[in-house]
């Protein structure tokens, strides 16, 4: 546990600031009190502050896996703590200290270009590294949470700045500690330990045949330069139409509901996940309720990627959760099985 030192400046406020920019989504939302926060140091002295007016706070980073609601009252810490460097190597592994307002996928470029891969599976995903954890991000068969040693954070409950080591943060599917304690963490900087023993992760289908036979050992950079091209194929650029990436998780059954409706839809796409479970793609399931391509006012539904909702403009959260509620209803229907939305609700 460490101890702040004297604060620096304090963090900037901007009231009634306007987050349209500021979430993937781009929903319309206007947050009461805004605080640029660029140092962990000012975390403590702002956080007693707004305990003493009883003012409610939460954190916001890149903005890339919320749904945020028209009106934030009270005080949104914008994080955006900034700085990477190599802490330590030795013959195994190097260790990486990165602040928690570093964009994902530009930190995954830069560890690319000094030679310490193992994240290019994870490339393009949208967001900051401090937003990372609480997500437990992944893609094509690789978890964030694989690569952690240790997360530094400002613990609300106990006013003090605590260091989480890996097993403490509990990373699951999807889930950590941070996720299960909403609102009690601030995450200001992650410690990475990347084992210097690289082997290619090309489980996945549809980033094992972007390789030939005779390119069966391709670089991490040729990874990584193929996941963006998959990505780029397969999700709409936030610049372009609002979204927040994979919107459902792809749902885990056990081998007998599983059997059942393999049964039942035998085109079932699913992957093994652990002894005797699967893991449906929520895609497919979403693609065969006919859902796809489907426009409901300001808000639809991918027209290459069911798993994804989009905003066409001038949507608000209310139209993306009642276009979500009508999804998980008619999957629950068809197949009996109940999607869970992956981006946090403000």
């Amino acid at each position: 546990m460490n101890s702040a030192k004297n604060a620096p400046n304090p963090a900037k406020l901007t009231p009634n600031l306007g987050l349209k920019h500021r979430n993937s989504f781009g929903l319309d939302s206007t947050a009461e009190l805004a605080y640029e926060i660029t140092s962990a140091e000012q975390l403590p002295d702002l956080l007693r502050g707004l305990k003493d007016k009883k003012i409610t706070w939460r954190a916001l980073g890149g903005g890339s896996n919320v749904i945020l609601p028209e009106s934030l009252p009270g005080a949104t810490l914008l994080i955006n703590i900034l700085g990477q460097e190599m802490i330590r190597s030795n013959n195994e592994s190097s260790w990486l200290s990165v602040g928690a307002g570093v964009n994902w996928h530009e930190f995954v470029s830069w560890t690319l270009d000094n030679n310490l891969p193992g994240f290019e599976n994870l490339a393009l995903i949208p967001g900051t590294v401090g937003a990372a954890p609480i997500q437990n991000i992944g893609a094509y068969g690789v978890e964030m949470g694989e690569y952690i040693d240790n997360i530094e954070a400002f613990d609300s409950a106990a006013h003090a700045f605590v260091t989480l080591p890996k097993e403490a943060c509990r990373f699951a599917y999807r889930d950590s500690y941070f996720k299960q304690n909403p609102n009690r963490f601030i995450v200001t900087k992650v410690v990475f330990k990347i084992p210097k023993a690289w082997q290619a992760r090309l489980q996945y289908a549809d980033l094992a045949k972007q390789f030939s036979e005779s390119n069966s050992n391709p670089s991490a950079k040729q990874i990584f330069n193929a996941v963006c091209a998959i990505r780029s194929k397969k999700l709409p650029d936030p610049a372009v139409i609002g979204n927040a990436g994979s919107f459902f998780q792809n749902p885990i059954v056990d081998k007998n509901q599983y059997d059942l409706l393999i049964q039942q839809f035998p085109d079932l796409v699913s992957y093994p996940d652990g002894l005797d479970k699967r893991k449906l793609a929520a895609g497919w399931l979403i693609d065969q309720c006919g859902f796809k391509g489907k426009r409901i006012g300001p808000v639809g539904v991918y027209e290459k990627q069911a798993l994804v909702l989009v905003n066409h403009g001038g949507g608000i959260s209310t139209d993306i959760l009642g276009l979500a509620k009508n999804i998980q209803e008619e999957v629950l229907r068809k197949f009996g099985v109940q999607l869970e939305i992956e981006p946090n609700i403000l």
